[in-house]
């Protein structure tokens, strides 16, 4: 009988690669592996054998942090990475060459941003970036040298949503991959490879570890698609050390039992800063007032643990605000048990001109929360004091 995925993934991957049967699998904390012939390696190199031979290439601990995954967002295959910039580098170089066309949403992460701006164009890739009404109807944005569409839905930091399956649609069309940023939703709530997209990036750092003590990346897709990337991460170098996978596969066990609360402590919060007349705007896709709360709907089975919310008062109240909080943390990233909190003008997207800033959506008064596990009424009472 077929089983929940949120159930499987806890079995998944477990158990060691010899006799000896751990309920969990060990960290394999070697950077390479014994072989007892020359034949043995010759094997190998033929890819005739399941032995490992370095870590570089493949750990047993890793790859019990990738089936887990691969469970979770119901793919074929997937990767894991030493940071969510690594699974991006990974993906963009590994699927792009020198004459192709790279389409990307203009409300993406800050580092994605850079990279693409800063270092696509050296490798003689071009870029063009997109907005989100033009990828409601993205057809007219590809042609024939597009090779790949990278977005984000929901958005970092606006949470922001485009339609999945539209833009998965028109690049199945045009034989463009698509690649989905699936970090905000986590694959308990949105299942993008389910609404047609190729590929799926994760900063793991976030929500799948979810404890902010490890640094990771993940990308998960078809065999065909996993496969061209695999060689590139093993020489790129960008690979996961086994204690972090070790700790990622312990935090993605948990993942569903953890978004539960995140999610309704989310959606409270977001209620009451909604009925605020300190703040101007509140972005939570669970909020029937969010611009794409019909879209949302329609591909997320629950809305996440990120709020955005603009104050009033500009970008001196959100400072004032940001120096006041007592329980919510200022840090930034996100995804982890503790609430924390960051302004996006001084982290993600630091430095970015104004004009760059209304591309993607932001503005300076904007502050981005990341709803933790503790009470909702205690999160509400410090988001309250520090308005005052």
């Amino acid at each position: 009988m077929p089983r929940h995925p949120h159930t499987e993934v806890l079995h998944q991957g477990e158990g060691a690669c010899d006799s000896a049967m751990p309920l969990n699998r060990p960290i394999y904390a070697t950077t390479t592996f014994v072989f007892d012939s020359a034949a043995d390696v010759e094997a190998f190199g033929r890819g005739d054998s399941d032995r490992y031979l370095y870590s570089r290439y493949a750990n047993p601990t890793v790859e019990s942090a990738e089936v887990k995954l691969a469970v979770l967002e119901a793919a074929e295959a997937a990767i894991v990475t030493a940071s969510g910039m690594a699974a991006t580098t990974t993906a963009l170089f590994g699927l792009l060459s020198p004459g192709d066309e790279l389409v990307c949403s203009s409300s993406v992460y800050g580092g994605t941003l850079k990279l693409i701006t800063r270092w696509l164009d050296r490798f003689g890739v071009r870029v063009r970036f997109a907005t989100l009404e033009e990828l409601g109807d993205p057809g007219p944005l590809l042609n024939a040298k597009t090779k790949v569409l990278w977005f984000e839905s929901p958005a970092n930091p606006t949470l922001r949503c485009a339609d999945i399956r539209q833009v998965a649609s028109a690049c199945r069309a045009h034989g463009v991959i698509s690649v989905l940023d699936n970090t905000f939703a986590t694959p308990f709530n949105q299942q993008p490879l389910a609404l047609g997209v190729d590929l799926v990036m994760h900063s793991a750092t976030k929500f799948l570890n979810g404890h902010s003590d490890v640094t990771a990346g993940a990308l998960a897709g078809s065999h065909a698609v996993i496969d061209r990337l695999r060689d590139a991460r093993t020489l790129f170098g960008g690979v996961l050390d086994p204690a972090a996978a070790y700790a990622l596969a312990r935090g993605m066990k948990t993942l569903a039992v953890r978004m539960l609360l995140h999610n309704s402590n989310a959606l409270r919060i977001a209620e009451w800063l909604s009925g605020e007349r300190r703040v101007a705007r509140v972005f939570y896709p669970g909020l029937p007032s969010h611009p794409d709360y019909a879209i949302a709907r329609g591909q997320m089975t629950a809305f996440g643990g990120m709020i955005c919310f603009e104050m009033a008062g500009g970008y001196d109240a959100a400072c004032r605000l940001f120096d006041r909080l007592a329980l919510v943390q200022r840090a930034t990233s996100l995804g982890g048990v503790e609430s924390l909190c960051s302004l996006p003008v001084l982290t993600s997207h630091y430095g970015f001109t104004d004009e760059q800033l209304q591309e993607a959506g932001v503005t300076r008064g904007m502050v981005r929360l990341s709803v933790g596990l503790e009470q909702a009424d205690d999160l509400i009472a410090d988001l309250d004091q520090a308005m005052a």
